[in-house]
């Protein structure tokens, strides 16, 4: 047996059905001889966007799985990774390596060296030995603890050689596992949320990976606190929940906007608090209670009253029954009405917006495409994603999900095009949901012909193309040189484009035809094929409250 078979036995083992990859591997060949099914994408970049979107869905178990060849294969896969990185995704990465003979000599790229610094853990495949001890190595750290991507090098002439016998026999499964919280950090904690005015919730991504949403619910619905998600962390309560106050980034909801604004405890679960263009920062003043299974999060950018470590899931138990003893049979002290306070708020900010949501202007506003887009889709039975840029801002407050994983939010690292990839690998983890992204027209010019990946793989997503035909966020960064030389001005018919990779497609440009052609579209991936739309809408550049909590 060949180092690359017993990877592959090990891959097959921990349960990995696909492998997203790119030519030149010999681990494609022998994943699948193990059967494990390789998709090979049309770029590195989106190739790990797949196992990055499968990751997500499956909350890393399994992980999402990329191999790709040394040099330009590892070169390009790059942005890619650090997306998955920046975003805390557990992707395994399998990069073929140079033969030994020639690592670390200029120019040969070194995978070892060069992603060191985006991934959580990466090394090299020495000799044939090591194989399934380096494999158990990576899917320990996939497994357990902040999640992240997790690199094994594997060189080309180690791949080919023989493992010893016997070697293979070793390997067993790794078993994750969590820990709970010093108990009285968290009484101390749950003393101050049920003592404090108008506390709030906010959740990340680590209550998705700890898969910890039912636990939330209870405790908000126990303390009366209402919820707000990160980008990353948006699904992790139901958003359709009354106690949901939507999710928060560079943009936010108004109930967001409100709730937080006046909230005196913040009870951060299962986020870093990181202070970044797409996180909402914190006002000054707020009590702060951070609950995460990382200690390096912990004072990063805020000072926080009650540090508690531990698994989310676990921990949230733990606040459930100290909040249970703090109040016996009574009710937390103000949370009487929270549910229709956030109902208000929520009906009057929308009312304010319906002049975009429901607008029949032409150009279409990419509000219209998405309110119609809600009306007319079940949010418990869709995956949906943005991409970089507006598609993101302009969906990211309106948009309710309703389930773990039913919107999967990123940006931290926010490629243009990382959307299509994500997708992709969402519709391989959840075949029977509705699998949607949005972009934008320079996002597909970035990613696009990996539509065709869909198309040829039969994964039947669907891309929403918000086409205005310029890079519209960009308005004032770009002011002088447009005036020039049009350098914000985009160009393309994607429809075409899409039809012309075997996909389905239809141009919209009739505000009447939106509902229709995404039910068109719906119909259409629940016959087995990968679908386009183009929308032609206007240059947005109305957000709801973007730019921070004033």
């Amino acid at each position: 047996m060949r180092t690359i078979d017993a990877i592959a036995q090990v891959l097959k083992m921990e349960g990995i059905q696909y492998m997203a990859a790119f030519p030149t591997t010999p681990v494609i060949e022998a994943a699948a001889e193990a059967g494990i099914r390789p998709i090979i994408c049309r770029q590195e970049r989106a190739g790990v966007g797949i196992a990055d979107g499968y990751a997500r869905v499956k909350n890393g178990s399994p992980a999402g799985v990329f191999a790709m060849q040394y040099g330009p294969g590892a070169e390009n896969a790059y942005a890619g990774v650090a997306t998955a990185f920046s975003d805390g995704t557990p992707v395994l990465l399998l990069p073929l390596g140079q033969p030994r003979d020639r690592d670390g000599v200029f120019p040969h790229f070194s995978s070892v060296r060069n992603f060191a610094g985006i991934t959580k853990s990466v090394e090299q495949i020495t000799t044939p030995a090591r194989t399934v001890d380096s494999m158990r190595r990576a899917f320990s750290h996939l497994k357990m603890g902040r999640p992240g991507p997790v690199m094994v090098e594997i060189p080309s002439d180690v791949a080919l050689e023989e493992v010893p016998a016997g070697v293979l026999e070793s390997y067993k499964p790794v078993k994750a596992t969590g820990y709970q919280a010093d108990p009285q950090a968290v009484l101390e904690a749950a003393k101050a949320l049920l003592a404090a005015q108008h506390p709030i919730i906010h959740a990340g991504q680590g209550v998705l990976y700890a898969n910890a949403t039912q636990e939330l619910v209870e405790f908000a619905e126990l303390t009366q606190i209402p919820v707000m998600t990160t980008m990353a962390g948006k699904s992790a309560f139901p958003e359709k929940h009354p106690l949901a106050l939507g999710s928060g980034s560079g943009v936010m909801s108004r109930p967001v906007y409100e709730f937080l604004k006046r909230a005196d405890v913040v009870f951060g679960i299962g986020t870093s608090f990181t202070k970044h263009g797409m996180t909402t920062t914190i006002p000054a003043g707020k009590t702060m209670v951070h609950a995460t299974n990382d200690p390096n999060d912990i004072g990063k950018n805020y000072n926080v009253d009650y540090p508690v470590i531990g698994d989310a899931k676990l921990v949230l138990r733990q606040f459930i029954e100290a909040a249970r003893d703090l109040l016996g049979s009574r009710s937390r002290r103000g949370g009487g009405h929270v549910a229709e306070e956030i109902a208000t708020i929520r009906q009057e900010w929308l009312a304010e917006w319906m002049r975009k949501l429901a607008s029949n202007e032409k150009p279409i506003t990419p509000y219209r495409v998405i309110w119609e887009f809600m009306r007319n889709v079940d949010p418990a039975k869709a995956i949906v994603t943005h991409d970089s840029g507006s598609p993101r801002d302009q969906i990211m407050p309106f948009y309710q999900s309703d389930g773990p994983r039913t919107y999967l939010g990123w940006g931290k690292s926010h490629g243009l095009g990382t959307g299509l990839g994500l997708i992709i690998g969402a519709k391989l983890a959840a075949p029977d949901k509705f699998c949607v992204n949005f972009m934008g027209d320079a996002a597909f010019g970035m990613i696009g012909t990996d539509f065709e990946t869909a198309v040829r793989s039969n994964i039947p997503t669907l891309t929403v193309v918000l086409n205005n035909s310029t890079m519209a966020v960009e308005t004032e960064a770009m002011k002088r040189s447009h005036e020039l030389f049009n350098t914000r001005d985009l160009g393309g018919n994607y429809a075409d484009m899409a039809r012309a990779m075997g996909g389905w497609s239809e141009r919209v440009e009739d505000p009447a035809q939106v509902a229709p052609a995404i039910l068109r579209a719906k119909r259409a991936t629940e016959e087995g094929r990968a679908c386009l739309l183009e929308f032609i809408t206007s240059q947005e550049r109305e957000f709801s409250h973007r730019g921070g909590i004033r």
